[in-house]
């Protein structure tokens, strides 16, 4: 049996992590659920994980669930981080760039080079992409880092421009990261719904949605501040789908 919290997961945040998933585990196990004991923690590729047979919980983001994952596993929740201008389970990207760049705009970025994580990250790719888009500002894709923690430190390095990056990422990243006070946001997109908790296709989504919000409601205080969980929502999947998706990097 497989069981992840992997978008947010550093050294910082996995013992609440790990904690929380004891919550969880649990409490499934008190309804008949078989659950594993740990967590599996740093894995390089998250897509054996999603499409496990034994995959008990994971998180993923937006854009997988709706190109691949939609119909082949079941839709649990939608964790809500508390996002500053969203609503609950919704979340955003921030365009970061270096603190000492002089270009005061988004629009002043005409151009630039672009890091970004992933081609199927929603906040790393395509909802910035959406946004550029209705601004008339085109960015020139230039590297492909594999994490938004990697895209800050190539903006922060002089590697790239300007990269957009996960509001709860970035978040943690000012938070524990000293390369941080390098960077400063120049703007941020519209929100969407935020990473989904996603499990294996048949399991029962309620009873996993109660195990994981009794587990959230009964995190210590410290665990809530290092993580930035607040509860579980329910998000449709069809709001999932309707997000829009642009064309992947041309490079």
């Amino acid at each position: 049996m497989i069981a992840s919290l992997p978008m947010y997961d550093r050294a910082e945040t996995a013992g609440a992590n790990d904690r929380l998933w004891a919550g969880i585990r649990d409490r499934l196990r008190d309804r008949g659920i078989e659950a594993p004991d740990a967590l599996i923690h740093g894995a390089p590729d998250l897509w054996p994980h999603w499409t496990a047979p034994d995959l008990v919980l994971s998180q993923t983001c937006g854009y997988p669930y709706r190109s691949r994952l939609h119909g082949a596993v079941t839709l649990v929740g939608t964790p809500d981080y508390g996002v500053e201008h969203c609503d609950p389970g919704h979340y955003r990207s921030v365009f970061v760039v270096r603190a000492d760049d002089p270009r005061p705009a988004l629009s002043s970025f005409e151009g630039a080079r672009l890091a970004w994580n992933d081609d199927l990250s929603q906040s790393g790719w395509a909802g910035p992409q959406t946004y550029l888009a209705r601004l008339g500002v085109h960015l020139t894709p230039t590297l492909r880092t594999g994490g938004h923690r990697l895209s800050a430190i190539a903006v922060s390095e002089g590697r790239s421009d300007i990269a957009a990056l996960d509001a709860v990422t970035w978040r943690l990243i000012q938070a524990f990261d000293d390369f941080a006070g390098g960077l400063r946001v120049v703007d941020a997109t519209d929100p969407s719904p935020g990473l989904p908790f996603i499990s294996r296709k048949g399991m029962d989504a309620d009873a996993l949605f109660e195990a994981i919000s009794a587990a959230i409601e009964a995190m210590p205080e410290e665990d809530r501040r290092i993580t930035g969980l607040k509860r579980l929502v329910r998000i449709p999947a069809e709001r999932y789908l309707a997000v829009p998706t642009p064309p992947p990097p041309a490079l």
